[in-house]
């Protein structure tokens, strides 16, 4: 039970933390609204955690809801880490179009 409050108070400084980045533009709406879900998402878990354990077990799975969440979120980490991956690589054929592209446009002129 102390383990879940502390889990808990983490998850609210992080939703303040959040809310302080808005107010100050350092995050854009969609991320806000992608974080603030992601955390009331596991604030939840955290306070279901028992009916968790129950379901997991109505399922056949062996172990508890916390392992069960613990697999879901190492999942969603290596997808996000692909996605970044992918994102990175665009950006990378972008800078590498424009730096020809002014390369291009500063030797014409030289010549």
């Amino acid at each position: 039970m102390i383990q879940q409050v502390f889990a808990l108070v983490i998850i609210l400084f992080f939703i303040s933390r959040l809310f302080w980045q808005k107010r100050n533009k350092k995050i854009s709406g969609n991320e806000f609204i992608f974080w603030l879900i992601f955390w009331g998402l596991a604030a939840l878990s955290i306070v279901f955690l028992r009916q968790i354990d129950s379901l997991v077990a109505t399922l056949g799975f062996s172990g508890k809801g916390i392992d069960v969440l613990l697999y879901l979120s190492v999942i969603m980490l290596f997808y996000l880490v692909f996605r970044l991956g992918l994102k990175t690589e665009k950006i990378e054929k972008d800078i590498t179009k424009i730096v020809r592209e002014i390369s291009f446009k500063n030797e014409k002129e030289n010549k």
